[in-house]
């Protein structure tokens, strides 16, 4: 066809994948629950060559689906079904273009994954702070298109917190050059901050500018076994009343989750995992641990603890929480959700999310683990014991209904940190309000007119609403 001819003859032969074969790992959502098919893939190499694409196809009237590493949660990056579509892949826009130790920055292109940028930056005796599971797969682009969010949240913010400046790929081809490293820039609308979590809707992000954190020089981690998300709850708030800023990491998990992460070194009913970091290289942060969790221990609000004495052993506590997804899915899936709640309610909604599931859906069970300090927990829901998550099809509506309404009426979100796509429209109907979304539509009417930039995703349908 003649689009196909001439996205060859902008990227090459090998810059354009068409066969089915090829084009299918694409096509496939990360956890295997969608996949549509597209026209075909494109791989540019350089800006210029996406700002071409982006003309080609609205010449053709061809929807754009822009693709990092595929490791969205909501089909956010594929293909929505009857729809022509190009998937744009950024897996050759790969560089780290500049590293500025005196700004404290880093750019680097959008198809550059989220662990190389933080060894880039640990080479350079820097920081970069935002890490989670996938992070060795999950691109820079993708990260920030979706505000991604990980386990340091809690003392360095999201995806958000850490984009000084982007270059961004407009609907008409136009290149925005937006790569500023300026921690101050008030002239004006902050454009940057439109197209971070707007998950490919307003904009193509080619490169990003990243703010850099001092390293730091010493860390202690601990896991911790607890009795309930209450008692887990007191404990971060005594261990954040004496570390502040230095408790850099705060996770909790179920009994059930800590499971498919891997096997804890004692037993308990939920465990927490606690890093504090100093920066300076001493043994403070061990010693604060240490008196932390004594007075917990002899309080009862720990039944047990171990720090680890190494850094071998830090890295065996982090993975423990770390292969928590991958454990999941290989045991055959949940249903997942990805809610926060204000701090003061967070042992609620695990109260109140088991009892919806021992009372209407029981039998299920649930796999409860998350960024206890940040407010945000995955709440994900495994079928009965023997049974294939395809046995929840026929109450799947009802079980995420059910865990989102729960999450909103305790004054939280349905979203924390994996974003709308394709799974979340009916929430984002039920719960946005008419101005918000009214906001969100003249938004992507502004910017993308023709509807082009991945359609389907992030704003529902009117209809949705009605």
């Amino acid at each position: 066809m003649p689009f196909v001819a001439a996205l060859k003859t902008l990227l090459g032969e090998h810059g354009v994948l068409t066969e089915a074969q090829d084009r299918a790992a694409f096509e496939r959502d990360w956890r295997g629950l969608v996949q549509h098919p597209a026209l075909a893939v494109a791989l540019p190499k350089a800006t210029e060559q996406v700002s071409e694409i982006v003309k080609l196809c609205a010449a053709h009237n061809i929807a754009i689906v822009p693709q990092g590493g595929n490791t969205g949660l909501v089909a956010g990056g594929v293909p929505i079904a009857n729809t022509p579509q190009l998937i744009l892949s950024f897996n050759r826009m790969n560089t780290i273009r500049a590293l500025d130790l005196e700004a404290d920055s880093i750019i680097a292109e959008a198809g550059v994954p989220l662990a190389r940028v933080r060894e880039a930056a640990a080479t350079a005796g820097r920081l970069f702070p935002v890490s989670f599971a996938a992070d060795g797969t999950a691109q820079l682009g993708g990260a920030i298109s979706t505000n991604a969010g990980g386990v340091q949240v809690l003392s360095y913010g999201n995806m958000r917190a850490q984009v000084l400046g982007l270059e961004v790929v407009l609907a008409d081809g136009a290149i925005w050059h937006g790569l500023h490293a300026l921690p101050k820039d008030n002239t004006g609308y902050d454009l940057k901050q439109v197209f971070i979590g707007a998950e490919g809707t307003l904009g193509l992000i080619t490169a990003a500018c990243l703010r850099l954190h001092p390293a730091p020089r010493a860390m202690a981690a601990a896991l911790v076994g607890t009795g309930s998300a209450a008692q887990a709850m007191a404990l971060f708030r005594a261990v954040r009343q004496v570390a502040g800023p230095a408790l850099t990491l705060c996770e909790f998990m179920t009994a059930p989750a800590m499971q498919l992460g891997g096997t804890p070194p004692f037993a308990a009913p939920a465990y927490l995992l606690l890093e504090i970091s100093a920066l300076e290289d001493d043994a403070t942060p061990q010693a604060l641990l240490e008196r932390v969790l004594a007075t917990a221990l002899a309080e009862g609000t720990a039944s047990d603890a171990v720090i680890a004495q190494s850094g071998q052993q830090r890295l065996a506590l982090l993975g423990l929480r770390e292969h928590i997804p991958e454990g999941e899915l290989a045991a055959g899936g949940a249903l997942k959700h990805d809610i926060a709640v204000p701090l003061g309610r967070m042992a609620d909604m695990v109260a109140q999310a088991e009892s919806f599931i021992a009372q209407h859906h029981p039998g299920c069970r649930l796999n409860i683990f998350g960024h206890l300090g940040d407010g945000n927990l995955h709440i994900n829901v495994r079928p009965p014991s023997g049974q294939s998550l395809a046995a929840l099809t026929p109450v799947k509506a009802a079980i995420t209904s059910g865990i989102e309404a729960i999450a909103v009426s305790l004054g939280g979100s349905f979203s924390a940190e994996h974003g709308i796509g394709q799974f979340r429209l009916s929430a984002m109907a039920a719960y946005k309000s008419p101005e918000s979304l009214d906001l969100m539509r003249r938004l992507k009417q502004a910017f993308d007119p023709a509807g082009l930039f991945n359609p389907g995703k992030t704003i529902p349908p009117e209809r949705l609403h009605d």
